[in-house]
């Protein structure tokens, strides 16, 4: 056997002339839910402005299913805030950056508020003297 110019030899049966593999025969690359799950909770994070004082940052739980990942993400939020606009906001960077970083399509990130934190109830508190 001569080797070719990239100095691989050209072995019978390895699949690609000059002993390449060839691409269907490399494997692939899965991505864990949890990884996933991480990346969505961070993209959460990304698109709000703050956790609200005393709240829990963004947490993600994510079903993969080959290159497709279903995303619910539970938030905490200050209130009176715009919550719709800011669950959009949250969706579209969870799926921006999934698709990003995983590769993986994102059909459906399902927000759920846990918790309201009144920015009027901190205020009055924190002007109480004890």
């Amino acid at each position: 056997m001569v080797p070719d110019a990239a100095g691989a030899s050209g072995a019978p049966g390895s699949g690609a002339p000059g002993g390449r593999v060839a691409p269907a025969d490399r494997g692939a690359t899965s991505i864990a839910d949890r990884v996933v799950a991480k990346i969505a909770a961070r993209a959460a994070r990304e698109a709000l402005p703050g956790v609200p004082e005393g709240g829990a940052p963004p947490h993600a739980m994510v079903v993969v299913h080959h290159d497709t990942a279903r995303v619910r993400v539970s938030l905490e939020l200050d209130y009176p805030s715009d919550i719709g606009a800011q669950c959009g906001a949250v969706r579209r960077q969870v799926v921006e950056r999934v698709r990003t970083l995983a590769g993986m399509d994102v059909p459906e990130v399902a927000v759920q508020v846990e918790r309201l934190h009144s920015v009027h109830s901190r205020r009055a508190a924190q002007g109480r003297i004890r």
